[in-house]
């Protein structure tokens, strides 16, 4: 498998031979909605918290006598059906929702979905952006130069979730230019994962040669950079 590679003003400079173990797998829905919701599922945080009638303060007294005063009987102002009282079968921040995930089923669900990516043609490479310096304006015609000379418009006009940038490694110039871009988001190579690659619609990989080595890598455990 090929693809084009465009330099950082849209024109195309050359083509790069691709791993079939990355991106040359079928689409697998039922692998990747278990990955996708058990990342899920691993971000999330028991923030609700209730106090049970043992976790409220107070109640120690019986309100009133047991006998004699015509009114039900309670042995405590803090049950759960007083005011005030605790909760009954609340939530709790003991709940663990955390569930485990196969570091092959990660994986394989990975170039699953970059195997999508590349088959729907949401995936642009680029051979370098070409930016020493933080320059978000330079960032935004470099967009719009790619996204011109790949033929993906809405990778400049989609204004929400356009696209994930890819880098092989951590660049400061690159990270900053883009951070106020809404609809932009920079990872390195060594942390993207189906759930972000989900999100966003396109997925702009830089320096191809080094970013695929450090994919192939994750996704095989041995490197299977691009020719």
């Amino acid at each position: 498998m090929d693809s084009k590679i465009y330099s950082h003003e849209g024109n195309e400079v050359g083509k790069i031979s691709l791993p079939d173990a990355v991106f040359g797998l079928p689409w697998n829905a039922d692998l990747v909605h278990e990955v996708v919701i058990g990342m899920q599922a691993n971000a999330r945080e028991s923030s609700a918290h209730t106090k049970g009638r043992g976790d409220v303060r107070g109640g120690g007294k019986k309100p009133w006598k047991q006998k004699g005063t015509g009114r039900a009987r309670h042995g405590s102002s803090r049950s759960p059906i007083w005011v005030g009282g605790g909760v009954s079968h609340g939530p709790t921040s003991e709940k663990n929702y955390s569930v485990k995930i196969n570091k092959k089923v990660r994986a394989k669900a990975l170039a699953v979905v970059l195997s999508k990516k590349f088959v729907d043609a949401e995936i642009i490479f680029v051979d370098s952006l070409a930016l020493t310096e933080p320059k978000a304006a330079m960032g935004k015609t470099i967009l719009t130069a790619i996204a011109k000379g790949s033929g993906q418009t809405q990778l400049a006009t989609k204004r929400k979730n356009a696209a994930v940038l890819v880098l092989p490694s951590r660049n400061e110039a690159i990270e900053k230019s883009f951070r106020n871009f809404g609809n932009i988001e920079v990872m390195q190579a060594k942390d993207i994962n189906p759930v972000d690659l989900l999100t966003y619609k396109y997925v702009v990989m830089t320096e191809p040669q080094s970013t695929l080595e450090v994919i192939g890598k994750r996704v095989t455990g041995t490197v299977a950079a691009a020719k």
